[in-house]
């Protein structure tokens, strides 16, 4: 399939990217080489293929949920370069009005 410069510079838009002629061709060349390399894949005859969610089997490695001891407030805000009324300070980001 092939992509043309005004597919490019649309998509471009889209993305707000202002690409040089250069690179509006390099991505062209790029985008037309993966769209070509889609159409490949979907023209296999998969018919006698299982549909499957992972190509191979997965396990979990998760280890077991179990109650522990954990910080007090008193440790996890012992590191902390700012702290008030027990919990950790960090500068304002966003104003307070709406």
């Amino acid at each position: 399939m092939s992509i043309t410069r005004t597919d490019v510079d649309h998509v471009a838009r889209l993305a707000r990217l202002e690409l040089s002629d250069a690179e509006a061709e390099t991505l062209r060349e790029q985008l037309s080489k993966i769209l070509d390399h889609a159409a490949r894949v979907t023209s296999l005859d998969t018919k006698d293929v299982e549909p499957t969610s992972h190509a191979i089997a997965l396990s979990n490695v998760f280890r077991v949920d179990e109650i522990a001891a954990s910080l007090s407030q008193d440790e996890a805000l012992a590191n902390a370069p700012l702290a008030e009324a027990g919990h950790f300070r960090v500068p304002r980001i966003l104003d307070a009005e709406p």
